[in-house]
């Protein structure tokens, strides 16, 4: 127990230093609108990892005398549309998830059991046990139970926005990773939507688009920080005692 407190104790220390540098910051930056983030390659930042994925085995390129065709080649000729390192293509978000769901359970139990002694062994138990109470119904437990639950999900979203993303890398396949970020500062609120995954290039359209249905691995966030961000998120304290408190 002593550990368990000392380990609470450290970790509140721990907060609320984290905490006092964050309040720090935000004191500096009271009448301020919320910065921008600078500009950067999405490869440099912290927590970025190249996309590995299965990929067929490769082929080498033939070229055949007095042809312009080139083995390997999806067309004949070359279009504006992103395919390389660098290049850049407007994603088209749209997203409209539905959901409902409702559970419902029910469980009961009863249980019972008795057991006693009669004869010579009933008659030693006599005399050991309590007076008023008698060897042929020494144990009688019975034990009942019962629990409930229900559930109900009802879940509706959309989001219909475009953001242009960046090709970081170009898969062995010819898949293309992209990557976008989009920050919009309206007042003293700052809006983010980041959009990654991996693209074929045939889906890309011909005026350099395409939906973000298409995109395998889709990592699509939408959020913002600022003042009413702020004030929609639960003080550092109660944020720890929630993580803390085991009731």
């Amino acid at each position: 127990m002593t550990r368990i407190f000392r380990n609470l104790a450290t970790l509140a220390l721990v907060s609320t230093a984290l905490a006092a540098c964050g309040t720090a910051d935000r004191l500096a930056q009271i009448g301020q609108e919320p910065p921008l983030s600078a500009i950067q390659d999405p490869t440099t930042q912290i927590g970025y990892q190249p996309v590995q994925m299965p990929m067929p085995t490769p082929t080498l390129a033939q070229y055949s005398p007095n042809s312009l065709w080139q083995s390997g080649r999806r067309t004949f000729f070359d279009d504006q549309r992103a395919g390389q390192i660098g290049d850049l293509v407007t994603v088209l978000v749209s997203i409209t998830d539905t959901a409902a769901i409702a559970n419902s359970t029910e469980r009961a139990r009863n249980g019972s059991q008795s057991m006693g002694a009669s004869g010579a062994v009933g008659s030693l138990l006599n005399k050991v046990l309590p007076s008023g109470s008698e060897a042929s119904a020494a144990i009688d437990l019975s034990g009942t139970g019962s629990s409930s639950g229900s559930g109900t999900v009802n879940r509706s979203e959309t989001l219909s926005t475009r953001v242009s993303a960046v090709v970081t890398q170009v898969l062995p396949n010819g898949n293309l990773v992209i990557e976008g970020r989009q920050e919009v500062r309206v007042n003293f609120e700052v809006r983010e939507l980041i959009v990654a995954g991996v693209v074929r290039p045939q889906d890309i359209a011909a005026n350099n688009t395409i939906p973000s249905e298409k995109i395998a691995e889709a990592r699509i966030s939408y959020g913002g920080r600022g003042q009413i961000t702020d004030v929609q998120q639960p003080r550092y304290g109660q944020q720890v005692l929630d993580i803390v408190l085991p009731f």
